[in-house]
């Protein structure tokens, strides 16, 4: 079977908040890394060249596929903030209705901007998810 494509790297997640360009993103950047420290109180690690990830997980699927990946993290993207918090397995809607303005896809959060969202309520999201997926998987802190 093949790996994940996206695999830790050693690249500084300093250096990678550093280079954002747009100042919007690149400070909310700034913003989640610290929220993510203080939730976690994990170092981060990049993931591929653009996924700021805290702890990881070791999965097998009853297809036999496994792999690692990050437990909860995030990335500054062009055109909007990807929040790796929602594993997919539990329905966060009664949270998700009190974030602010957002999209979700199947395991991640969209914003376009830390300012459109309540960061208190996204604090709560961020510690369901990793609560969430540490019944299915055992985490390891970074």
């Amino acid at each position: 079977m093949a790996e994940n494509k996206t695999q830790v790297t050693q690249q500084s997640v300093a250096d990678f908040i550093g280079a954002v360009e747009h100042p919007t993103r690149a400070a909310d950047a700034k913003v989640l890394d610290q929220t993510f420290r203080d939730i976690t109180g994990w170092q981060p690690q990049m993931w591929g060249p653009s996924i700021i990830g805290y702890g990881q997980y070791h999965y097998t699927y009853e297809s036999g596929r496994s792999g690692d990946f990050l437990a909860t993290g995030f990335s500054p993207r062009k055109s909007n903030l990807s929040v790796y918090i929602m594993p997919g397995y539990a329905d966060f809607a009664a949270i998700l209705k009190r974030l602010g303005k957002h999209k979700i896809g199947k395991s991640c959060l969209y914003i376009n901007k830390l300012a459109d969202v309540d960061l208190k309520v996204l604090e709560e999201l961020i510690r369901a998810g990793l609560d969430d997926l540490g019944k299915r998987w055992p985490i390891t802190p970074t």
